[in-house]
C-alpha cells in the first residue's frame, strides 16, 4: 500500500477553496431537486424498492456466482483496494477508519478501464444496465460501521447484489429509515439512499456486494432536471478528486499484481 506521503494530498487541497461553496449550493438545491424527483418518478418513492422495478437485475442475478468469483479474485490484493476515504475526501465522515473499501468499475459515468479488465464479466454486465451512474465492489470489513447518512440526490437509486455474505447474516445490517435489511448471496437489496441509512457489520467476516447506482425512472421534466444535476456533479471536485485518487491507487494495485506474479 502506498505510504501517506505518496498519497495525492493535493486532490483535496487543490479544490479546498471551491468545495465549501459547491457543497453549500448543493445542499440548498437538494430539497428542491428531491421534490422534483419524487413528483416525476415513474416508480414508488418509498425507502425500499422491489427488484422487479428494474428488469435488468434478472441477468445479473443469474450470473451472481461469476460476479462473486471475480470479486473474490480482486480481494487477493485487498490492501491495494482503496478505502473509500482515500478516494473521496467528501466521504471522510462516514468512511471511518478505512474498513470500507471500494473497487470501482464505473463512477459517475467514468469507466475505470484497468479495473474493468480485472473483472471482465461483471464489467460487461454493468455496461448493459440502462441509465447506469456507478458500479463497484463494496467491501465492508468485520466490525465495520457506516454511520447514519443520506445520499446526494433522490434522482439516483442504489442497488446491492449480495456476493460474499457473513454466515450470521442477521448480524450484518443496513437500516434504511426504520427498516432493517440483511444481505443474501445472489439477492438484491434496492433502496433510495436519499433517505437516512446506516450499516453495521457485527460479525468477524467480510461483507462484499456489487453496488450499482442508476438514474431513477422519471417523466420528462424529472429526467431533464436530474441530468442537469448529475452533469454538475460529474464536473465537480466531488467526482474529479476521486478520479485523480483512483489513478494513484491503480499504481498500488498493479504493483500488488506484479508481486504476486514474481
Amino acid at each position: 500500500m502506498p505510504s501517506q506521503d505518496q498519497r495525492p494530498a493535493t486532490a483535496s487541497q487543490t479544490s479546498q477553496t471551491n468545495r465549501p461553496l459547491i457543497i453549500k449550493i448543493g445542499k440548498r438545491l437538494r430539497g428542491t431537486m428531491n421534490r422534483i424527483s419524487q413528483e416525476q418518478s415513474k416508480i414508488p418513492t418509498e425507502p425500499v424498492l422491489p427488484a422487479s422495478a428494474f428488469p435488468w437485475t434478472g441477468e445479473l442475478t443469474e450470473k451472481w456466482q461469476t460476479i462473486a468469483d471475480e470479486a473474490a479474485a480482486i480481494l487477493r490484493h485487498r490492501d491495494a483496494v482503496p478505502p473509500l476515504k482515500e478516494i473521496s475526501p467528501d466521504h471522510a465522515r462516514i468512511a471511518g477508519d478505512g474498513n470500507w473499501r471500494s473497487f470501482f468499475l464505473v463512477g459517475y459515468g467514468y469507466e475505470v478501464l484497468e479495473n474493468c479488465a480485472r473483472a471482465p464479466v461483471t464489467a460487461e454486465l454493468v455496461r448493459e444496465i440502462p441509465d447506469l451512474n456507478s458500479a463497484f465492489f463494496s467491501i465492508l470489513e468485520p466490525g465495520a460501521t457506516i454511520p447514519r447518512h443520506r445520499g446526494v440526490t433522490r434522482g439516483l437509486v442504489t442497488c446491492h447484489l449480495g456476493l460474499i455474505i457473513p454466515d450470521r447474516a442477521e448480524k450484518c445490517t443496513m437500516q434504511v429509515e426504520d427498516i432493517d435489511l440483511h444481505w443474501q448471496a445472489g439477492k438484491w437489496l434496492i433502496f433510495d439512499d436519499s433517505y437516512f441509512h446506516e450499516v453495521h457489520n457485527e460479525t468477524d467476516q467480510r461483507r462484499v456486494i456489487l453496488l450499482v447506482q442508476v438514474k431513477r425512472p422519471m417523466r420528462l421534466l424529472g429526467r431533464l432536471a436530474n441530468d442537469l444535476a448529475l452533469w454538475g456533479i460529474r464536473r465537480s471536485p466531488f467526482v474529479q478528486d476521486a478520479r485523480r485518487n483512483l489513478g494513484m491507487w491503480e499504481q498500488a494495485y498493479r504493483q500488488a499484481e506484479q508481486n504476486e506474479a514474481a
